[in-house]
């Protein structure tokens, strides 16, 4: 068993993949001859119990997680304070479970065997959703601040921060749906988009007047999809604000 290589595997607290997928991905990792942390929640983890993953950090060198998106774990660990030095994400998302077997196998060297599992369980009581910035991205144009009526960001103009993450309401990526650069993250969310941590898009490489006239085409589309999804972050919003007043007047 190599010492210095772990893997982390996520099981998902917000079920992004389906039980079946998840329970072959783990079968077969199962196998190999390996430190397996089986973790409850990763995004609970990283917001609730930093200890763990601050040890893990100490005790390995090499870290393989298998998760959603590796924008969104490595943003989500660099926005929890931690390093994201030595590890590595495969998205569970993206792959099927023998590929994710045979990426581990290719950037690991590890071999077959019988894994040795630990499990840990967040005892959060709440469910771990909240935003992730991806600040290579990030413009500071602070909309997503602006936005959000629940105190999760504070931004002054230079930085912006994730500072109560607890606070964002459940469900609701409103804030996020108003970022121009597709910097904002929820990863819990099961879509398969930028807003759940895929990476964004690239523009094809055209030229001439046919570059011109697909921007403007492209210009046109973009306004009445910016509309409708300001319409539904508002309509979400609305929605989150409505549900704090309800648990609020149960209370009393």
């Amino acid at each position: 068993m190599k010492e210095d290589i772990c893997i982390i595997l996520c099981k998902c607290g917000a079920n992004v993949i389906s039980g079946e997928k998840y329970e072959e991905i783990k079968s077969l990792i199962k196998q190999l001859d390996a430190r397996v942390f089986e973790l409850s929640d990763l995004c609970a983890i990283t917001v609730n119990d930093r200890g763990f993953l601050n040890n893990i950090i100490k005790n390995f060198t090499r870290k393989i997680v298998i998760a959603c998106y590796p924008r969104a774990v490595r943003n989500m660990i660099q926005q929890a304070g931690l390093s994201y030095n030595g590890f590595e994400t495969i998205s569970f998302k993206e792959y099927s479970a023998g590929d994710i077997l045979q990426k581990i196998k290719e950037i690991s060297g590890i071999e077959d065997g019988k894994a040795d599992f630990t499990l840990l369980k967040s005892d959060l009581d709440v469910p771990a959703w909240f935003p992730v910035i991806d600040k290579s991205l990030c413009t500071l144009c602070g909309k997503c601040a602006r936005f959000c009526l629940f105190g999760v960001y504070n931004f002054n103009g230079k930085r912006l921060e994730v500072i109560n993450p607890l606070a964002c309401k459940n469900n609701c990526p409103a804030c996020g749906r108003t970022c121009p650069a597709s910097a904002i993250m929820f990863p819990r969310m099961a879509e398969k988009t930028p807003l759940s941590g895929a990476e964004p898009g690239s523009t094809p490489n055209v030229g001439g007047d046919l570059l011109i006239m697909l921007n403007e085409r492209n210009r046109n589309r973009k306004g009445i999809f910016r509309n409708n999804i300001m319409k539904q972050a508002e309509d979400e919003r609305r929605k989150a604000l409505e549900e704090l007043k309800h648990a609020v007047n149960k209370k009393k």
